[in-house]
């Protein structure tokens, strides 16, 4: 297949996507010339973001962080659900210390993070 080689043509190919989506819907057949371009564009550009602006895995931390965000839960509150001091919760929030795995699994269960994250693994 053939590949984006440079930011210009990346680019480009960004903007071509944006005239296809307004050709190409949900009723479009997929053999349609313009949804296989449309298809074509779209993996040369994921695998050309895949090389050159990668996503990292989020952090424990910073997974923590969205999920008490969403939940609109404090570190206090995060702290008596863990029955953790709220000094404790201060120290892994902060990156000072990792939680023991009795911590990493409530915290998996009761935030609704992956354990995967909660252990540092893919």
């Amino acid at each position: 297949m053939a590949q984006i080689k440079n930011e210009a043509a990346y680019r480009a190919a960004l903007k071509r996507v944006e005239q296809l989506e307004e050709l190409v819907d949900d009723d479009t057949s997929p053999m349609d010339d313009n949804a296989l371009e449309l298809d074509m564009l779209i993996d040369m550009i994921e695998e050309y973001e895949d090389i050159y602006y990668p996503i990292g895995k989020p952090s424990l931390v910073d997974t923590i962080k969205l999920r008490l965000y969403e939940l609109g839960i404090t570190q206090n509150k995060l702290a008596e659900m863990l029955g953790l001091s709220a000094a404790r919760v201060s120290e892994i929030m902060t990156g000072k210390c990792e939680p023991t795995l009795k911590v990493g699994r409530d915290l998996s269960m009761k935030l609704g993070i992956s354990p995967s994250i909660v252990l540092g693994v893919n």
